[in-house]
């Protein structure tokens, strides 16, 4: 009798205990929470740790106990398992229901579009208002000569190695992801056939990289881009200076606007109405278009160009023919100027 009563006493012992068990684990997992039917933007960062998911979730008011919670996502077995990106929590009204959207739900996904002709500081401005990415960042990024050899490249700026397309993105990726894609996508251009027209040509990516930029900041349409390549590659020949207008705007930092003789005479080593040859490097992320153009330049001898007015150029072999052709184009800038007035 005393057997069967101790065997019962610790049967009913341990029910009790594993019922304790199961109703402290209920209890934890749905522990009500604050984030009572309705939504609640969530974005977990790269390298987040659960205390700081747990911080989060508190000044979002979405959980009221951090401690709890994050004994929630041990219990689950999911501490190590929230994901990067911005969620939208709905109804998440208890811990399970939180923990189960953050690691099951997908994240919100932006459309990110470089174009062709931005330069780092616009490419920065704009990842920031697309997805929260502190532009700071990026332009040290850019500069960063670890970042860069982690990427592979010798070079000293990551600048023209944004290639221009079209990506999608978890909102919340860290801007050295983000980056990381956008240089993968520009090394995937270079195949050995480009690398053997290069050598040909006498330049290096680098040097073909930077003459793309600067056809990418002259062209406005695809048919003219290797015509413009052919005046740069023929100045390079003979040793002329390129004089090429997006380098000085480069330089100045600003919004397109007319150049100035004053603009032309700035010290560095961009300028390129000063120095003979190419720019230490791109002034832009120049596009497939332009990398083409410039590793396969039309034959010709035009040695000037100049714009006509309507996004097309008038190309010269001579230094006079140029001159007719800059009169006739500041004639009918002088005439939209008057007629501008007038309206």
């Amino acid at each position: 009798m005393g057997k069967k009563y101790n065997n019962l006493v610790v049967f009913i012992f341990s029910a009790l205990f594993v019922v304790s068990i199961v109703v402290f684990i209920t209890f934890i997992l749905f522990y009500p929470q604050r984030n009572m039917n309705k939504l609640v933007k969530v974005s977990i960062k790269s390298g987040f740790t659960l205390n700081e998911i747990s911080n989060l979730l508190y000044e979002k008011n979405v959980i009221r106990d951090k401690k709890v919670f994050e004994l929630a996502a041990r219990i689950m077995g999911k501490e190590k398992e929230f994901p990067v990106g911005t969620f939208k929590l709905v109804n998440a009204n208890s811990n399970y229901k939180i923990i189960d959207q953050l690691v099951n739900e997908t994240p919100e996904v932006v459309r990110v579009r470089i174009l062709e002709g931005w330069d780092s500081r616009k490419i920065a401005g704009y990842l920031k208002k697309t997805m929260e990415i502190d532009s700071a960042r990026v332009l040290e990024l850019t500069h960063d000569p670890n970042f860069i050899s982690q990427n592979n490249l010798d070079v000293k700026s990551l600048e023209g190695y944004y290639f221009p397309d079209t990506y999608f993105f978890f909102k919340g990726e860290s801007p050295t992801k983000v980056l990381k894609r956008f240089i993968a996508q520009h090394k995937s251009f270079w195949n050995k056939t480009y690398h053997i027209r290069a050598k040909q040509l006498n330049l290096s990516s680098h040097e073909i990289i930077t003459l793309a930029s600067i056809i990418e900041g002259e062209a406005i349409y695809n048919e003219e881009r290797a015509k413009i390549s052919a005046v740069y590659h023929n100045r390079l020949n003979i040793n002329m200076k390129l004089q090429a207008d997006p380098t000085i705007q480069y330089i100045l930092d600003e919004k397109p606007r007319r150049l100035f003789n004053k603009d032309l005479r700035i010290k560095s080593p961009y300028n390129t109405y000063l120095n003979k040859g190419l720019p230490p490097g791109p002034i832009n992320s120049p596009g497939k278009n332009s990398l083409l153009a410039a590793l396969f330049p039309e034959e010709n001898d035009f040695l000037y160009f100049v714009a006509r007015g309507d996004g097309y150029h008038i190309f010269s072999t001579n230094k006079k023919d140029h001159d007719k052709a800059k009169r006739k184009f500041q004639k009918l800038r002088r005439k939209l100027k008057r007629e501008r007035k007038k309206t």
